[in-house]
C-alpha cells in the first residue's frame, strides 16, 4: 500500500470537482491557505471523538444540524446568533428528554461547498455551470459569477473563523446559560400548539433548576450552567481547500483536517477507491459516511476498513439519508452488516436529503409529515434490531424561513414564496426544528440501551 499523505488523493480519481479555468490562480491560493493559522485544533477534534464514542454506547445522542449552505451575503451575527440559540434549545429539550448528554455538532463554520446532480443548469435557453456553493462560485445566473474562482476559498476560511470565533464566544462566554435557554423555549413556545406539550417539561426543568440552585448551584459558581461545548462540521467536497488546512499535530504527530472538528462524505463522492475517501483515510478526525439507497452492504464494510481498520469507537458515524419510503427496505440491511462484522460505528439519521420534492408552485421542499416519518422509522427499525438510534442530522436555520411545508408554523405550498432564502436545499425553520426536537426526544427516551454486538461471523 502506498503511503498517505495530504494531496495523495491526487492520485485517485474524483469526482464532483470544480472545473478552475485558471490553474495558477488555484495553487496560489491553496498556497496562501497553507499558510493560514488552523481553525481548530487536534485536542478538540479527539474530544468530540470521545463524545461519540459514548454516543456508539448508547451513553448520549447527537444532534447535527445547520445551513443547507453557508452564504457569504447572509453572514452575520444575528444570523449566527439566531442559529445557535435554536440549536441550543432543542438540546436542552432532547438532553431532558433522553436524561443523557446530547454531543451538540452544528454543520456551520466551513459548510460552504455543494455536490449537485449535473455540471451544467439551464435557464431560458442559456446553459451554465452550476452553482456549487459560495466557495466556488457565485449564486447568480451569469456567465462571469458562474466560473469557479478560486479566491473565494480564501474568503470562506475568513468567514469561517469569524463564524467560530462568535460561537467559541456565544458558547464560554454565558450565552449558551442553561436557565437563559430554558426562558427563551418558554417565551418562544408559549401561544403555539406545543405549549400544553411543553409545559410539563418546562415544570419539571424548573423544579431541577430549583433544586440545583437549593444545592448552592448557579451559573456563577458551575461552570457547566454556563458553559457547552460546541463542534463545527461540514462536507469535505473540495479537497484542495481541505488539503491546506490539514495539520500534523505536535503531540501525536499524527495529520488532522483543521478546517471543522468533524468532516463527512457525501452520498456521491464515498467510492472506496477514489479521493475522498483517500483523503479521509489518513486524518485522524471523527468522519461521517452518508449512506444512501445506492450504498451496498460490500462497499460499506470496505469503507469501513479503510476508514476505520482498528474499529476505534466514536471515529465512524453513518448517517442514514433514504427516504421515508425507503427507509425500511435499506436501513435494516445495513445495520444488519455491522452487526455481523463486529464494528462500532455511530447510527445518525438524516430526514431531510431522502424527503425532497417539487411543489406545485414548482418549489424545491420537504414535507415535516415525511421527515418525522423517517425519524419515526429510525428508531422502530433500531428498536427492533436491538441497536442504539444515536443522532439526528438535520438542515435547518434560526429564522423564520418558509422552505419546508408542515410542521405547527403551517407553512403551505402557497406560502413558499414568502421567506423562501435558502441557497440550496429547503431548511426547517426554528419553529419546525423545536417540534422536531420534542418529537425526537419522545423516541429517544423510550430507547433500550444498546444489545451487545455480535462478534464478526456469528
Amino acid at each position: 500500500m502506498t503511503t498517505w499523505t495530504p494531496n495523495s488523493w491526487r492520485d485517485k480519481p474524483i469526482s464532483q470537482v470544480p472545473a478552475y479555468p485558471d490553474s495558477a490562480a488555484l495553487a496560489e491560493a491553496e498556497r496562501q491557505l497553507g499558510t493560514f493559522p488552523p481553525l481548530v485544533f487536534a485536542g478538540e477534534a479527539r474530544d468530540l471523538k470521545s463524545k461519540l464514542a459514548a454516543v456508539a454506547r448508547g451513553e448520549a445522542f447527537l444532534l447535527q444540524g445547520g445551513d443547507c449552505a453557508e452564504s457569504f451575503a447572509e453572514h452575520g451575527a444575528d444570523h449566527i446568533r439566531d442559529f445557535f440559540r435554536v440549536f441550543l434549545q432543542m438540546a436542552v429539550v432532547l438532553t431532558h428528554g433522553a436524561s443523557k448528554p446530547v454531543v451538540k455538532v452544528g454543520r456551520v463554520a466551513g459548510q460552504f461547498a455543494k455536490p449537485r446532480s449535473a455540471d451544467t443548469e439551464t435557464i431560458d435557453g442559456l446553459e451554465l455551470p452550476s452553482y456549487r456553493g459560495d466557495i466556488i462560485n457565485s449564486i447568480e445566473f451569469t456567465e462571469t459569477a458562474r466560473v469557479p474562482d478560486p479566491d473565494r476559498m480564501l474568503q470562506a476560511y475568513r468567514q469561517s473563523a469569524a463564524t467560530l470565533n462568535l460561537l467559541r464566544a456565544f458558547s464560554m462566554g454565558g450565552y449558551a446559560e442553561l436557565t437563559r435557554i430554558h426562558e427563551w423555549t418558554v417565551g418562544f413556545m408559549k401561544g403555539s400548539n406545543w405549549y400544553p406539550r411543553y409545559e410539563e417539561v418546562a415544570r419539571k426543568i424548573d423544579d431541577a433548576i430549583t433544586f440545583m440552585a437549593a444545592l448552592g448551584l448557579n451559573p456563577d459558581n458551575t461552570p457547566a450552567l454556563r458553559q457547552t461545548s460546541f463542534f463545527t462540521s461540514h462536507e469535505a467536497l473540495l479537497l484542495g481547500y481541505e488539503e491546506a488546512l490539514t495539520r500534523r499535530d505536535s503531540i501525536t504527530n499524527d495529520w488532522y483536517a483543521t478546517s471543522g472538528h468533524m468532516l463527512w462524505i457525501g452520498d456521491r463522492t464515498r467510492q472506496p477507491d477514489a479521493a475522498h475517501v483517500e483523503y479521509f483515510a489518513g486524518i485522524k478526525n471523527p468522519i461521517g459516511i452518508k449512506c444512501g439507497p445506492t450504498l451496498s452492504s460490500e462497499d460499506l464494510l470496505r469503507l469501513l476498513d479503510r476508514l476505520n481498520p482498528t474499529d476505534e469507537a466514536g471515529r465512524i458515524t453513518l448517517i442514514a439519508r433514504f427516504g421515508s419510503d425507503k427507509i425500511h427496505d435499506h436501513l435494516p440491511r445495513l445495520i444488519e452488516t455491522v452487526q455481523r462484522a463486529g464494528r462500532t460505528v455511530v447510527w445518525c439519521s438524516d430526514p431531510m436529503h431522502g424527503n425532497t420534492i417539487k411543489a406545485s408552485t414548482g418549489y424545491k421542499t420537504r414535507p415535516f409529515e415525511r421527515v418525522l416519518s423517517e425519524v419515526k422509522s429510525f428508531f422502530e427499525i433500531h428498536r427492533d434490531m436491538g441497536t442504539y438510534a444515536g443522532g439526528v442530522h438535520i438542515e435547518m436555520t434560526g429564522d423564520d424561513v418558509t422552505e419546508c411545508v408542515g410542521g405547527v408554523s403551517a407553512v403551505t405550498e402557497a406560502s413558499l414564496s414568502d421567506r423562501y432564502h435558502t441557497y440550496c436545499d429547503p431548511r426547517l425553520n426554528a419553529s419546525q426544528a423545536l417540534e422536531l426536537a420534542f418529537l425526537v426526544a419522545e423516541e429517544v427516551h423510550a430507547q433500550k440501551p444498546p444489545r451487545e454486538t455480535r462478534i464478526a461471523g456469528e
